[in-house]
């Protein structure tokens, strides 16, 4: 039985590579700059088992696929800046050159640039990170600004940055353990995102689920469907084509009965939950096609809307 030294090699380095990645946690070299997530050069050189001079050789080279939404480089304030607040002068010495910054399209990317198993495993792992972060910071983007704009006062005035990461970390603790966002932003092409979030409202309904929204299909009563058992589901909606009436039909023979009725004085989407109401910027069929945002509405009670829109649609 022959044995491949170039087997063994490859399969020694995506284990030294994999234990290399166990010991790093990706999630913590995730940044956000410019109002982006990305990942730096050495941290993703690091990941790779890579030399940064070399991964930074690759892209070079392949520069025209790495544009600035792909990749860009940190300005000497920017770079001054991660220096002061991750001690990142330990890491970086002598470096000459400001670091590259790279986005999730441009991480992927780099898999088509270096072409070794080991990139190809370590960037499944780091897309992974990069969904599930952007998952967690999109609904709380206007306090993820906020919290830019105060780390950006405090290491201007170079002080008291050892006590900045330990309020981040305090922040993050805290909104781990939050009640479901009151407001937050998907943006375009965030489908499956957006179809996560609204899924999950409707799995959080113990009673019942109201939908007001003018423009419904099977996508809609589909994700209606992801309620509990006994839980009632009614929709208002502008008009009831022929061809909904079939569906709806055809859904409430195999499925759940949905409730639909028509209602023509509304131009906002709404979504309630029990006694919770959403304002939804986009009807549920076309969720992350376009950007939209959601509140929870604070001073419109369930019972004031549902009084108006019960009385309209009789």
């Amino acid at each position: 039985m022959r044995v491949n030294l170039q087997d063994i090699e490859k399969e020694e380095s995506i284990q030294i590579a994999n234990q290399s990645r166990k010991s790093i946690c990706i999630d913590s070299l995730i940044r956000w700059i410019r109002g982006k997530q990305v990942i730096l050069d050495s941290d993703l050189a690091a990941l790779y088992g890579v030399e940064t001079k070399r991964l930074k050789e690759q892209v070079n080279r392949n520069i025209s696929r790495f544009p600035e939404d792909f990749m860009f480089t940190l300005t000497i304030e920017e770079f001054n800046g991660l220096r002061s607040q991750i001690a990142t002068s330990n890491k970086r010495g002598g470096v000459r050159y400001a670091p590259y910054a790279f986005t999730e399209n441009g991480v992927a990317m780099l898999s088509s640039v270096l072409h070794t198993e080991v990139a190809i495993a370590t960037n499944i792992q780091i897309m992974r990170a990069f969904t599930a972060m952007r998952r967690y910071m999109i609904p709380n983007v206007k306090l993820f600004h906020r919290i830019e704009e105060i780390e950006h006062n405090q290491l201007a005035l170079n002080a008291h940055c050892a006590n900045t990461d330990k309020k981040i970390e305090e922040v993050f603790r805290r909104l781990d353990n939050s009640e479901y966002p009151k407001q937050g932003v998907f943006f375009s092409g965030q489908i499956f995102d957006a179809y996560v979030f609204i899924a999950d409202l409707v799995k959080t309904a113990q009673k019942r689920i109201v939908l007001i929204d003018n423009y419904i299909n099977e996508t809609t009563l589909a994700l209606l469907d992801k309620r509990k058992n006994g839980v009632k589901a009614t929709i208002y909606t502008k008009r009831l084509t022929s061809q909904l009436e079939i569906d709806l039909a055809r859904h409430n023979a195999q499925y759940e009965h949905i409730e639909v009725y028509v209602y023509t004085e509304s131009h906002d989407r709404f979504l309630i939950i029990d006694s919770t109401v959403y304002h939804i910027g986009a009807s549920l069929k076309d969720l992350g096609l376009k950007l939209f945002a959601f509140s929870k509405m604070q001073e419109l009670t369930a019972s004031q809307l549902l009084a108006r829109v019960t009385t309209s649609s009789e």
